[in-house]
């Protein structure tokens, strides 16, 4: 079975418009494989060579005097090429980040973000698709998802990745896959027989443990009471 790598990526930046000359000032990536946090995570600050416009300044903190003895982008491009290469990169307001780290590779004469990944997956669309007509900042994400963000007072591209991997994670729960995993390969379980042959003596069933099942009716409850009414699990059982 192959492994599903995911990147969550964030950045900051001097200002709103990489045409302008604006620039990319930190980068915060977290990994997932298989759905899990990996730990093995991409940060740097960058010295763009320039200030930060005073907006965007006000909603990072990253002063000039800090970023002045912080490597230059030339300095990390390759690195971060290298961590993101073949991955599913999940960014949230995708465009944003992308035109700028375009911007940054155009000047290096690498090729464009999107030929060194699998994929962009941009959750803003995904919430926008999932909750039309709400507010789906991150913010107001994690507000709905129950993800504490209390210990953010500034925005920071590796806390917001963080943060993000939180949300999508939750975001996309009902997508894990459900089929059964009864061998090595096709041939494998109960003495050869595909899984839709077995017959049913073959199948073991494993009740849920009574925490288990609390969890589950725990889990049941939150979805009744988001929908303001029964899941389809609870209608699908009476």
């Amino acid at each position: 079975m192959s492994t599903m790598r995911q990147i969550v990526l964030d950045t900051e930046t001097t200002g709103l418009n990489p045409r302008n000359g604006d620039r990319v000032i930190e980068v915060g990536c977290v990994e997932l494989i298989d759905r899990r946090l990996t730990g093995n995570n991409f940060h740097c600050y960058i010295n763009p060579e320039r200030d930060s416009e005073e907006g965007a300044l006000a909603v990072h903190g990253l002063t000039t005097e800090f970023l002045r003895d912080k490597p230059k982008f030339a300095a990390i491009a390759a690195e971060l090429r290298d961590y993101i290469s073949g991955a599913e990169v999940i960014i949230h307001n995708a465009p944003f980040d992308v035109g700028f780290l375009d911007a940054e590779f155009a000047r290096l004469d690498i090729p464009r973000f999107i030929e060194h990944v699998e994929k962009v997956t941009d959750t803003l669309v995904q919430a926008k698709e999932t909750h039309p007509g709400k507010r789906n900042s991150l913010d107001a994400l994690c507000d709905r998802y129950g993800i504490s963000n209390a210990h953010r007072s500034l925005h920071g591209a590796l806390l917001d990745a963080e943060l993000l991997a939180e949300v999508y994670l939750a975001m996309t729960r009902g997508q894990n896959s459900l089929s059964m995993d009864l061998g090595d390969g096709p041939g494998d379980a109960a003495g050869g027989l595909p899984a839709a042959e077995l017959p049913i003596a073959a199948i073991i069933v494993r009740a849920a443990l009574a925490d288990e099942a609390a969890e589950h009716e725990a889990l049941l409850d939150k979805l009744d009471k988001d929908v303001r009414g029964s899941c389809v699990w609870r209608m699908a059982s009476t």
